[in-house]
């Protein structure tokens, strides 16, 4: 009988800190799980919401009044109401920095649970402690205004590449998954978010290669392509697979290094071929894993198992997990979904 083993994507609501998260996890999951996120938990479990804390503290950095703050006519109403900020230096040899963006402290945080539960044996010894970090052009496009996304876009990636230093210094590698959130980049090509760069694909394709990259090949890597899942609904619903087949074959023909996995989602009402027949074009290397957002609370086992037979006519050798994390779900949902991944897994 064919096994799927499971991928968290992040974050994971109900539990009031990361040691349970792991242990709950462990618990219901066991060996179906390779790797393990904290679940986000207190101010991070709205992604990005959080950054706004970091953000408003930088000397370089206005706040733009409401009135005029730009809003795309065709951006989604769910998305408005964010605070945007202007850069504003005060001399001409001035350079926008970012002093902390609070992942890499997240992360010493958790690891410590994390590494406490595997001696004691309840976490078991190959599994790895994921870290999921937001890509800086998430943040660029969701704080700042157009004009200043030019120069707020590349001091974010420095200092969230300065926060991946500072994980990789204190965590183990062989104990050390890091997994990119890919949202933003695909509501950018759907053509519903302002980039400042041209040659939009090139661009996102770069970007991507460069966050992977920083990533050592000793430490496994994943990507998370994303729709979006605030109030359970998408940016835009997709068509089907095209674009987020083409965004993955882009990056691993460019990136210099394996890619360990990656992810892409599966709306709830896709049961049908024409969502999942781009998968046939997948240039998925060899030893890289796949897996699917199969996996939704609504119709639970036997909505994923359909849509996991029409998967399986135009891909192999899939893994399941849920379209986005879960820490926006209410949370008395969230024991039920890990019970449905785990009857899931074995298959």
């Amino acid at each position: 009988m064919t096994q799927y083993p499971v991928l968290l994507v992040g974050s994971i609501a109900g539990f009031d800190s990361e040691t349970e998260v792991f242990e709950n996890v462990v618990r219901v999951l066991g060996s179906h799980v390779k790797r393990i996120p904290d679940g986000e938990t207190g101010p991070r479990a709205q992604w990005i919401g959080w950054q706004n804390e970091w953000i408003a503290q930088n000397p370089s950095l206005q706040r733009i009044p409401p009135e005029r703050v730009h809003q795309p006519k065709d951006r989604p109403t769910k998305y408005k109401g964010r605070p945007q900020y202007e850069v504003v230096l005060s001399g001409l040899t001035d350079t926008l920095r970012f002093a902390d963006l609070g992942y890499a402290t997240a992360a010493r945080h958790s690891y410590k649970s994390f590494a406490d539960l595997k001696k004691s044996g309840r976490i078991a010894s190959g599994t790895r402690f994921q870290v999921s970090l937001p890509t800086p052009m998430a943040i660029a496009v969701a704080y700042f205004d157009p004009a200043s996304q030019k120069l707020a876009e590349p001091a974010l990636e420095a200092r969230m590449l300065e926060e991946v230093r500072e994980i990789l210094g204190f965590i183990p590698h062989d104990q050390l998954a890091i997994q990119w959130d890919v949202a933003v980049e695909v509501q950018v090509l759907e053509g519903l978010a302002f980039a400042h760069f041209e040659n939009l694909p090139q661009g996102v394709t770069d970007r991507l290669v460069r966050l992977g990259e920083a990533v050592p090949t000793d430490v496994e890597l994943g990507y998370h392509l994303c729709y979006g899942d605030y109030g359970h609904r998408h940016f835009k619903e997709p068509e089907d697979t095209a674009l987020l087949v083409e965004m993955a074959n882009a990056l691993f023909e460019a990136i210099q290094r394996r890619v360990t996995w990656l992810h892409l989602p599966v709306p709830r009402n896709r049961d049908d071929d024409n969502y999942y027949a781009p998968l046939r074009h997948l240039n998925l290397p060899r030893g890289t894993e796949l897996y699917l957002g199969l996996v939704h609370f609504s119709d639970g086992i036997e909505g994923a198992r359909r849509r996991m037979t029409v998967a399986s006519r135009y891909c192999k050798n899939f893994g399941i997990s849920t379209e986005c994390g879960l820490g926006r779900r209410p949370p008395e949902t969230i024991q039920t979904l890990l019970e449905i991944h785990r009857h899931l897994a074995a298959g």
